[in-house]
């Protein structure tokens, strides 16, 4: 799952810049998603360690009776435009184009995939512990999109403004043989997304 909307007035980068938490919208989202899997045997939740995930993941944690746990591959991937908002600010920085120079890469942060491999990692290191019941993985934007997009059998360069991972989407995946396929891809919280704010991502 990707985290809910975060406050973030002033449309920055968040990256993984600390105290960025949810908005009220955005803990709406995450109850949202949590209610949309009310049936499912729920084995564990993870998140990645910052604010945002966190919070996301609580009610998952509340509604299922497990502990959270938290794993650094699931991070968000560094940045070199995080504490900027890009429209306002990036043309009066020509100190950082130089990071727009490969977006294949991408040049500005951690590598493709840099990202999949942990990514992947973290998928199977969970999978396998589950136990035959089901894991919440709780992470952000590229990441799930990494992921996503290798299962598909798609490559990781992309179009940053034509992800398909929308604020509190589920991405589900499931074992076969031993590969992993998705299996269905939601939008929980699809009623709020209209007038969310989504400017953090990378």
């Amino acid at each position: 799952m990707r985290h809910g909307e975060v406050e973030n007035p002033d449309g920055v980068l968040y990256g993984r810049i600390e105290g960025f938490g949810l908005s009220e919208r955005g803990h709406r989202m995450a109850h949202l998603a949590a209610a949309s899997l009310a049936g499912s045997d729920i084995r564990a939740v993870v998140a990645s360690p910052l604010q945002r995930t966190r919070e996301s993941a609580a009610p998952w944690v509340e509604r299922f009776g497990v502990d959270l746990a938290v794993d650094e591959r699931l991070i968000e991937p560094t940045n070199a435009f995080e504490g900027i908002n890009m429209r306002r600010d990036l043309p009066r920085r020509p100190d950082l184009w130089r990071h727009l120079r490969n977006p294949r890469t991408p040049s500005w942060g951690e590598p493709f995939r840099s990202v999949q491999s942990r990514m992947l990692a973290a998928i199977e290191e969970h999978w396998a512990a589950a136990d035959g019941g089901d894991v919440v993985l709780v992470s952000h934007q590229m990441p799930i999109v990494m992921v996503a997009r290798t299962v598909a059998g798609l490559k990781l360069p992309h179009n940053p403004s034509r992800r398909r991972c929308a604020l509190s989407s589920i991405t589900t995946l499931e074992r076969r043989g031993d590969a992993f396929v998705e299996t269905s891809y939601a939008e929980p919280a699809a009623e709020l997304l209209r007038h969310a704010i989504d400017t953090g991502a990378v």
